[in-house]
């Protein structure tokens, strides 16, 4: 658990300055205590991606609602392609929340978070055509606050990240009956990356043009975050369907012993 939490914070979360939002609706301090406590799911809070001062270094896509599952996933994967193809970026997270798909982007530092809620708005209106923009309602809650997988939703299916090629086998049902493993958890996360700031200012920039906007991207914020050391690069995203025997390979190539997602009767 300790490695999972570990890549998390590399990710996605500040080394300090992290709360989460307690049942009355106060903000608390993200302890690793807590956070270990919410990734068992004894007790699933919601975290805090923006600070005080109004940074975050996470940017969270949700694709979702009812029904439509395979038209949520064909969006993603058009998001996730042109986010490392046309924006030459790191292949971003992919995960399932009961409910929904998620893409995560991780920042190396940190961003205001009106420019973060403008460059997933331009994202969509770029790459995703008016008449499928099944985000067009999608709330800033997204960007600010997040259960972080994998978690147990109230719902009693369990919030997890997945490789991007297993999608297409949760369309009906983006969301698991049973834990899973911390290990397979921890293989998806540890070859990510996160988005260097020329990285971003150069994809902000690019998007800005594509939408007409003359005016230059304001400089991400120097802050130092999780001084976890950043693994090797990523091969990209791989966002088709895949055989059964490639997702083994894939995991047994990581040392990850894969699990039925439900329970058999």
């Amino acid at each position: 658990m300790h490695k999972l939490i570990s890549e998390l914070t590399r990710l996605y979360l500040f080394e300090e300055q992290q709360q989460y939002v307690d049942a009355q609706g106060g903000a608390q301090p993200l302890t690793p205590a807590v956070l270990a406590r919410h990734l068992s799911g004894e007790q699933t809070v919601a975290v805090q991606l923006v600070t005080g001062s109004g940074l975050t270094r996470v940017l969270v896509l949700e694709f979702g609602g009812k029904g439509g599952g395979e038209a949520h996933w064909s969006a993603l994967c058009a998001i996730a392609n042109a986010v490392q193809h046309e924006l030459d970026l790191p292949a971003p997270a992919v995960s399932i929340s009961g409910t929904a798909f998620q893409l995560w982007l991780s920042l190396a530092t940190p961003v205001p978070v009106a420019q973060a809620r403008q460059f997933v708005q331009l994202l969509r209106s770029t790459f995703l055509p008016a008449s499928t923009d099944i985000l067009a309602a999608a709330p800033p809650a997204d960007v600010e606050q997040v259960a972080l997988p994998p978690c147990l939703q109230l719902s009693g299916k369990w919030a997890a990240f997945i490789h991007p090629s297993m999608g297409a086998a949760f369309v009906d049902e983006p969301g698991l009956d049973m834990p899973p493993p911390p290990a397979a958890q921890l293989g998806f996360l540890e070859s990510l990356r996160s988005i260097n700031p020329a990285q971003f200012a150069q994809a902000l920039a690019k998007l800005q043009g594509h939408a007409g906007l003359a005016q230059p991207a304001p400089a991400p914020v120097s802050m130092t975050v999780s001084p976890v050391s950043s693994p090797a690069t990523a091969p990209g995203l791989l966002l088709q369907d895949a055989s059964l025997e490639d997702i083994v390979r894939w995991l047994h190539a990581r040392n990850i012993e894969p699990t039925f997602r439900h329970r058999l009767p």
